[in-house]
């Protein structure tokens, strides 16, 4: 697996201090993010109280767990800084495990901000051992005060602190950003219990181990709205959960929750599927969404292949990210006037941009929202191979189209792709005998719907 090795540079390690006065402050340093006065190496987003300090406290650590654990294949965790956008209005803190088949985000609401106005921008935060310990440890109902980036003073009186982290960031812990918010767009709410419910569901689930590796399926069938009823087999109106044992990772903060929702798609009840389980908390809210299966992880979906193969979805994106600016919530249909564009290539361009991190999905909200990853690792054609292969089969004229049918390469490597009733493509090539389209299009249905497309614009 191609990893890029991502440097962080904080003036400080973060930390909890207490004044002689018994006031706390939680001190999230910062390293190297998007803003909008462009470029920064050390930003400030935000200074203020917290309202719930021990939910946001339990909240945070849940979020720093995930960054360091892998759910498949334990190993010696080697833990990635969580990212956090500020957008005007509140606090977005994300990441993904390790094995990239588990992605977190703690929104820090309005009503959980008590404090200067929240900045915009998009960095990483330092979560190192000692901060793990006092979050565990922080509890009562005692202020708590936060700021996240160093204040001026820190900066101007560099006192030699330098803390430096290395650590490989793998090529689909990227494409992960991308995978996660076109499949959180397409989920629907299935179940929505109390928390205590949800708390005695999680007692029933088999404790991890060594050699589980999170690989067992099980489901979940909402009753009555609630509670959730536990069953080792697909069932009408059930809900999957891939590798359930990852969602032990909820536990510790729970008991701060007052409401869970339960969100997956709309499938045929044998099928395994993604899902998201959203934790209400005073002033916030806690999302973990499990791929589907631990083993794939989010970067093996292929959902955003089709939108980043439309012929003019790169130029629209383009245009869209001229428009965006740290919006909490990205009303689709507001964006399409100002581009002046249809909403289907609005959507097709937001995919693109997701693809490079600039976009992903509030299942709560049903929105858009925008961040500005603070790395580099490539644009979103090269960290997609089957992309790749496909334009270098049409730029090679392999794709000969005959109606419904179109045959793609030549001679004993050639195979036939077909168009169903409602244009959804299959075809003869082992990958989707294998998968089925269940981890996006196959290298040659992604040629021919290129040549469609072409073929559909010319004609206009």
């Amino acid at each position: 697996m191609t990893s890029h090795i991502q440097s962080y540079a904080y003036l400080h390690p973060s930390a909890v201090h207490e004044s002689t006065a018994g006031r706390r402050t939680l001190g999230l340093e910062t390293s190297g993010g998007a803003t909008p006065a462009g470029e920064a190496a050390n930003p400030r987003l935000f200074s203020g109280f917290l309202t719930a300090p021990a939910a946001t406290a339990a909240a945070l650590l849940t979020v720093a767990d995930i960054a360091a654990t892998r759910f498949y294949q334990p190993a010696a965790p080697a833990s990635l800084d969580p990212v956090v956008t500020a957008d005007g209005d509140r606090l977005r803190m994300e990441s993904f495990s390790g094995c990239c088949g588990a992605y977190a985000r703690l929104d820090v609401l309005a009503p959980g901000l008590d404090g200067d106005d929240v900045g915009h921008g998009t960095t990483n935060v330092d979560i190192n051992s000692p901060l793990r310990r006092a979050l565990a440890r922080l509890g009562g109902l005692d202020p708590l005060h936060l700021t996240v980036g160093p204040d001026e003073l820190a900066v101007t009186t560099f006192d030699g602190r330098f803390v430096e982290k290395q650590v490989p960031l793998p090529e689909r812990w990227l494409r992960g950003f991308a995978e996660a918010q076109v499949l959180a767009a397409g989920f629907t709410l299935r179940a929505e219990v109390p928390a205590a419910e949800a708390a005695a569901f999680l007692r029933t689930l088999p404790r991890p181990t060594l050699r589980s590796s999170a690989r067992t399926t099980r489901w979940v069938v909402p009753v009555g709205g609630r509670t959730l009823r536990p069953t080792s087999r697909p069932a009408p109106d059930a809900v999957c959960l891939p590798g359930p044992e990852r969602l032990l990772a909820l536990q510790q903060v729970l008991r701060h929750a007052t409401t869970v929702r339960v969100y997956a798609p709309d499938l045929a009840e044998s099928d395994a599927a993604a899902v998201t389980w959203e934790l209400q908390l005073p002033g916030m809210r806690l999302t973990l969404m499990l791929s589907q299966n631990a083993s794939r992880g989010f970067s093996g979906e292929g959902g955003v292949l089709h939108d980043l193969a439309t012929g003019t979805a790169a130029d629209d994106a383009d245009l869209v990210s001229a428009l965006l600016a740290w919006e909490p919530r990205i009303d689709v249909a507001e964006l399409s006037g100002q581009a002046d564009l249809p909403a289907d290539r609005v959507r097709a361009a937001l995919t693109v941009l997701g693809a490079s991190g600039q976009v992903g999905y509030d299942l709560a909200e049903e929105a858009y929202f925008h961040r500005h990853l603070p790395y580099s690792a490539g644009d979103a054609e090269a960290r997609n191979p089957r992309l790749r292969r496909a334009r270098a089969l049409v730029a090679d004229g392999a794709v000969r189209l005959d109606g419904a049918l179109a045959s793609v390469g030549r001679g004993d490597q050639g195979h036939l792709v077909r168009a169903d009733d409602t244009g959804r493509l299959s075809c003869t090539c082992l990958w989707w005998a294998k998968y089925r389209g269940g981890r996006g299009p196959c290298t040659h249905a992604l040629a021919v719907r290129m040549v469609r497309d072409t073929a559909t614009e010319a004609a206009r």
